[in-house]
């Protein structure tokens, strides 16, 4: 085809970017490396143009739309970032808090072990207070007893002697 009988306009544009469907493939239709330049068509810039334009307009919406979409899912996968942080940190309090459990227990037991402590420590007051009594009651009695033996001794002494 040469110039003049090209059709203008966008059907030729796309005629150009596709190929026609009726045409078969000869053997100038090979890739640049294949064959020759001058077997390859030529190419009207403004059907370049045109085609280039067309491009964009039908794919750019859609590139928009991915590019925001994508945004979206970063900015979530963002704020899901720092939920995870936040229930990581929220775990970690959690094993904290089992060894602040554990402390307490540790603190109730040595607690029950000073109860038991002190109320040993209270029974063995009250036996060696007891104990106490009754020392200090064998002693009177003693005393009494060697009193009343050594004033019986005396009255024996007097009666005797009288």
């Amino acid at each position: 085809m040469s110039g003049a009988e090209r059709p203008e306009g966008k059907e030729a544009a796309e005629a150009a970017a596709v190929g026609d469907p009726g045409r078969s493939l000869a053997p100038s239709d090979a890739s640049p490396d294949e064959g020759v330049v001058e077997d390859l068509p030529l190419i009207d810039e403004k059907a370049v143009e045109q085609l280039t334009e067309g491009l964009i307009s039908h794919y750019l919406p859609d590139l928009q739309r991915s590019k925001s979409a994508l945004q979206e899912l970063t900015q979530n996968q963002v704020v899901l970032l720092e939920t995870l942080e936040q229930e990581i940190s929220k775990f970690k309090d959690c094993n904290s808090i089992v060894h602040i459990n554990a402390l307490f227990s540790e603190a109730k037991h040595y607690h029950n072990k000073l109860v038991n402590i002190r109320n040993e420590m209270m029974m063995l007051h009250e036996k060696t207070s007891k104990l106490k009594v009754k020392h200090l009651s064998c002693n009177k009695r003693g005393r009494r007893k060697n009193w009343n033996e050594s004033s019986n001794v005396r009255r024996n002494l007097k009666e005797r002697n009288s």
